[in-house]
């Protein structure tokens, strides 16, 4: 089965294998995924009726938002962005200029497509790369008489040069060659430091390619100029306009927004001051949500069926202190379950970039094994789960905190002759905690 026609319990199935918990969200998110390729199944003009139904996830940092929507795009390999509502607002005045996140989403969208299309041209790429490597090493004769023996010696002498260059014999040889690189790059180093969306525009894409591109002589190993060559002869090799075409087409249809800490940005009705600036904030987003057309440099496109996952923990508001417009925008509404202890334990140990298995790799890179008894993994989940609950809940986010503290020593003295393996026992965590939780505030400042 395709990737994009996976059902909703297989899509299920796949963010099983990385988040833990959190059911009902994973549900929302594959039938939202599903019913976008429903949609392009409907032949009849009620295809382009067809709306997405646009979710707000409700919860506590670090229990699973942002990696529900960022894996979910990742199985279908569909254009994402992650966007923080609460950086479109500066005291009192409307910041970052929110058409950016529609930008974004188009540039994520080119760069997925680009590399589609160079994997199709590599391998001419490849060759056209030897040729121009071959021509540093040896230079091209001007205007050879094919017949003369100086002729037939020089294609001798390349066909032995050319061998060799297979063979890897000339990898650290410097060659000059001249490189493309873009006329507007100054300008954007001038712009760089007041931030590109902060000046309500992209001068990159209002540029475009106005300003010429300049050559500049390099000289490299042939190794290094075989990466810069390579990129030059596939951008020859792809058309760029297909690209663009594409690039925007997958975005309007497979794109995914992720807003997270919208409810930054809400406020109680009747308020003022800052209040009014996130109102504010709330009405401009409000478009791009309900669908608009965006300019970008690869193309107009229009927002209505780009998929807008919005999240917040919603401690000092509620879903419904967003404008009225801005709610009727995201109909599917999940509350996202505090983490428990057991679910430590399963975060610590099922999924497939599970923080032992990562922990484990790091260790192992020094040639030392490392394992964790039973009863230490559940002490560290205990350990997680109580200063969530005595300081601040940051969800999963503590378990990083918590085994980086409780492996910091070894991973400072490893590399060590004498240390093959290593056995994490709950004595082990108990001991390096114990004073830690003991001392609230000094829990507070290192946990």
């Amino acid at each position: 089965m395709s990737k994009f026609s996976l059902t909703p319990k297989q899509i299920v199935h796949e963010l099983d294998k990385y988040i833990i918990g959190q059911d009902s969200a994973k549900k929302s998110v594959a039938i939202a995924l599903r019913n976008r390729w429903r949609r392009q199944q409907v032949t009849s003009d009620i295809r382009d009726e067809i709306l997405p139904n646009n979710i707000i996830m409700i919860g506590s940092t670090g229990v699973g938002k942002t990696e529900i929507a960022r894996r979910l795009s990742n199985l279908v390999q569909a254009p994402f962005v992650k966007v923080e509502a609460s950086k479109f607002t500066e005291v009192g005045y409307v910041g970052r200029d929110v058409d950016s996140m529609i930008r974004d989403l188009v540039e994520n969208s080119y760069a997925i497509v680009k590399a589609e299309h160079e994997i199709t041209v590599h391998e001419k790429a490849i060759e056209m790369t030897n040729d121009r490597i071959m021509d540093l090493l040896l230079p091209p004769l001007i205007n050879p008489d094919k017949d003369s023996d100086d002729y037939q010696r020089y294609l001798k002498t390349r066909e032995k040069m050319f061998a060799k260059l297979m063979a890897g014999d000339f990898e650290d040889r410097q060659v000059e060659f001249k490189v493309q690189e873009d006329g507007n790059t100054a300008m954007m180093q001038i712009f760089s430091p007041l931030g590109m969306d902060d000046l309500g525009m992209n001068i990159q894409d209002m540029l475009g390619n106005a300003m010429p591109k300049k050559n500049k002589m390099r000289r490299l190993s042939v190794t290094e100029a075989r990466v810069l060559i390579t990129a030059e002869e596939s951008d020859k090799l792809i058309d760029e306009e297909k690209v663009q075409h594409e690039a925007i087409r997958r975005a309007e249809q497979d794109g995914i927004v992720f807003v997270d800490e919208i409810d930054k940005i809400a406020v109680e009705r009747g308020g003022s001051g800052p209040d009014v600036s996130r109102e504010g904030v709330q009405r401009d987003i409000l478009p791009i949500i309900e669908g608009s057309t965006v300019k970008t440099k690869y193309g107009t496109l229009t927002t209505d069926h780009v998929l807008f996952i919005a999240a917040g923990a919603f401690h000092m508001s509620k879903p419904s202190d967003l404008i009225p417009e801005l709610q009727g925008r995201f109909p599917i509404r999940v509350e996202l379950e505090n983490l428990t202890e057991d679910d430590f334990i399963q975060i610590l140990t099922q999924p497939k970039s599970a923080l032992l298995k990562q922990y484990t790799a790091l260790v192992g890179a020094e040639d030392v094994k490392i394992s964790f008894n039973k009863d230490a993994i559940e002490e560290i989940a205990r350990v997680a789960f109580e200063v969530n609950e005595s300081v601040e809940n940051i969800g999963a986010r503590r378990l990083h905190t918590i085994m980086s503290k409780l492996l910091e020593e070894t991973l400072f003295d490893l590399p060590d002759e004498k240390t093959k393996s290593i056995r994490v026992t709950k004595s082990m965590v108990t001991k390096t905690f114990k004073d830690t939780m003991a001392d609230q505030d000094l829990s507070k400042y290192i946990l």
